[in-house]
């Protein structure tokens, strides 16, 4: 991928994608970053690319544009932008801005892929599902995924509408995991360890299973057996989760989530 790429808002999102970008090799004169905040820039300037704080002119010789605005200053963005080709591809990770509004605010031929990274994206962690509509090419879906793997793992998806899954499942998610670590180690205080150990207790075992679940060759579920002996101390736990229905909140708080997700767009829609 060798094509010249703009980031349109230059926030940490941003900045987390194109640092990825230059540790792969890309070219920083091949990359132009704009934001109306001069300290944004600032903290590129030294990366050797491209800064600007005018729009228009920074996607001129673009064959990708990279809308990493707020989801509320979306369409002023796209309406005030002059010179965009319908065959310049728009790549936007804003969230809850659908294609439909995307569209509305440039053209209807727009080649457009929607992104839903989430936040250990900004350390290079994290898990972006994307989706194209039919008019994008092979070629600019690949450099759609070529960028956001600078900041973690990607997948695709079929249909739009999953972009609402995907943002109870991995674009909330991170949050339910820092809930369960607060009370994991709230709870340890109460058990008599001090607020150090809990923390540390508490953050190591939660990155050693994500590690054994990404890594290994066993399903959660299988893990989980694997780790729960009859009559046992996991055994106890477990089933005091059970008792209150904890699996059923999971589910609920998720329906929620992709609910509100739904919702969002539809707001977006009408601005």
């Amino acid at each position: 991928m060798t094509s010249n790429i703009t980031f349109i808002g230059a926030g940490n999102m941003a900045q987390s994608l194109i640092s990825g970008l230059l540790q792969t090799g890309f070219p920083p004169g091949s990359i132009t970053a704009t934001d109306p905040l001069p300290a944004q820039l600032e903290k590129l300037s030294t990366e050797g690319i491209q800064i600007s704080s005018d729009n228009s002119a920074a996607i001129q010789d673009a064959a990708v544009i990279v809308l990493a605005v707020k989801p509320q200053v979306m369409g002023q963005v796209l309406r005030n932008l002059t010179g965009l080709q319908a065959e310049q591809l728009l790549v936007s990770i804003a969230a809850g801005v659908p294609l439909a509004s995307l569209r509305q605010w440039s053209s209807s031929s727009q080649a457009i892929v929607r992104c839903m990274p989430n936040t250990p994206a900004l350390l290079g962690v994290g898990v972006t599902a994307l989706y194209a509509p039919e008019n994008v090419s092979p070629s600019q879906r690949r450099q759609a995924e070529d960028i956001l793997n600078a900041a973690g793992r990607t997948l695709w998806v079929d249909d739009e509408e999953m972009l609402d899954a995907v943002t109870a499942v991995s674009g909330s998610g991170p949050a339910y995991f820092f809930y369960l670590m607060e009370a994991m180690i709230d709870a340890g205080q109460a058990l008599g360890l001090d607020r150090h150990t809990a923390t540390t207790l508490t953050l190591e075992t939660a990155y050693g299973a994500a590690v054994m679940a990404r890594e290994g060759v066993n399903d959660p579920a299988a893990l989980r057996r694997n780790v729960t002996s009859p009559g046992g101390t996991t055994e106890r736990a477990l089933a005091i989760l059970d008792a209150a229905g904890t699996a059923q909140i999971i589910e609920d708080a998720l329906a929620g989530a992709a609910t509100r997700s739904r919702e969002l767009a539809e707001e977006s829609g009408q601005s």
